[in-house]
């Protein structure tokens, strides 16, 4: 599985952005996609999940339950990361990532996680 994660940038707190993810290579229906982000000096960090079966759920951090969104395009093979009412603390690298047959409990470990974008900045000014 290939992943190229775009849509990162610079905006002031309060603002908005949405990052994609764009999909290639073999998936099956046991295939989970995440997002993580990174800050500088700090472990990576468990932003949100959705599982492509198990009816799409998904899951988010504590830190970000409520202002962002995740979501999948089947047709085009991408997942989005709506991200609203961003703060500065959202400062960070953000990474799509793909795992197979991932369980509930798993989906916050990033060693869980197989395949990994090459990230896309996000900034945010206050």
């Amino acid at each position: 599985v290939q992943l190229q994660a775009s849509g990162g940038g610079s905006v002031q707190a309060g603002g908005s952005l949405r990052l994609s993810c764009e999909v290639s290579g073999r998936t099956s229906s046991t295939t989970t996609m995440g997002w993580f982000r990174q800050a500088p000096g700090k472990e990576r960090e468990f932003v949100a999940t959705i599982f492509r079966g198990n009816a799409g759920r998904t899951y988010y951090g504590d830190s970000v339950r409520g202002r962002f969104s995740i979501s999948k395009d089947s047709v085009k093979n991408t997942v989005h990361l709506q991200m609203n009412s961003l703060k500065s603390e959202d400062t960070a690298v953000y990474y799509c990532a793909a795992g197979d047959r991932l369980i509930l409990s798993s989906i916050y470990n990033e060693r869980n996680y197989q395949s990994w974008g090459q990230g896309t900045q996000v900034t945010v000014s206050s």
